[in-house]
């Protein structure tokens, strides 16, 4: 099965974690009911694009919280391939606007942690506090995140990654 995942010649790992779109639409719910269940009421949920905007959505839907920010970072080239350090990209997001307000940062996966640190760092500087959710954690990331619906340490597949970026077919049509 072709993957956006895999730079070009990589192979992904045979033995890996699945989530097709039924399943997201399970855990999302999921998460977003331990964040409900623990008294949590966050003023706005901040997506980690590109991989959190699809959950953080889906858990802002199912919170009620109509307020959704996204930041920008990237870090993955591949599998198990990275830049140095999470970088963040433009369009950045208002932090002038979280002063006082309570976040619940959202991303797909804690792997590394290196980027829901950045990214937790750069919230709790603005705001009165900043959760972190994630549908998945890995047992060697160094950020443990306030709620996470499934551990594993194996490579994840995520219905929004799984095909090839669509290109112009060649008659142009």
């Amino acid at each position: 099965m072709a993957t956006t995942e895999a730079a070009p010649g990589q192979q992904l790992p045979d033995d890996r974690e699945i989530l097709d779109w039924a399943l997201f639409g399970t855990a999302s719910r999921a998460l977003a009911q331990e964040v409900v269940d623990s008294g949590y009421e966050p003023d706005l949920v901040v997506a980690v694009a590109r991989g959190g905007l699809l959950p953080g959505g889906a858990i802002a839907y199912a919170m009620g919280t109509k307020a959704v920010g996204t930041l920008n970072v990237e870090f993955y080239t591949g599998v198990d391939e990275r830049l140095p350090d999470p970088v963040v990209l433009p369009p950045l997001l208002d932090t002038d606007a979280l002063h006082g307000l309570r976040l619940l940062v959202v991303d797909d996966v804690a792997d590394t942690g290196e980027t829901l640190a950045l990214v937790q760092r750069l919230m709790t500087a603005h705001c009165a506090e900043a959760r972190t959710a994630v549908l998945y954690a890995k047992s060697h990331s160094i950020v443990n995140p306030d709620y996470v619906w499934r551990r594993t340490d194996r490579w994840i597949t995520f219905p929004w990654s799984d095909l090839p970026p669509v290109r112009r077919h060649a008659s142009g049509k």
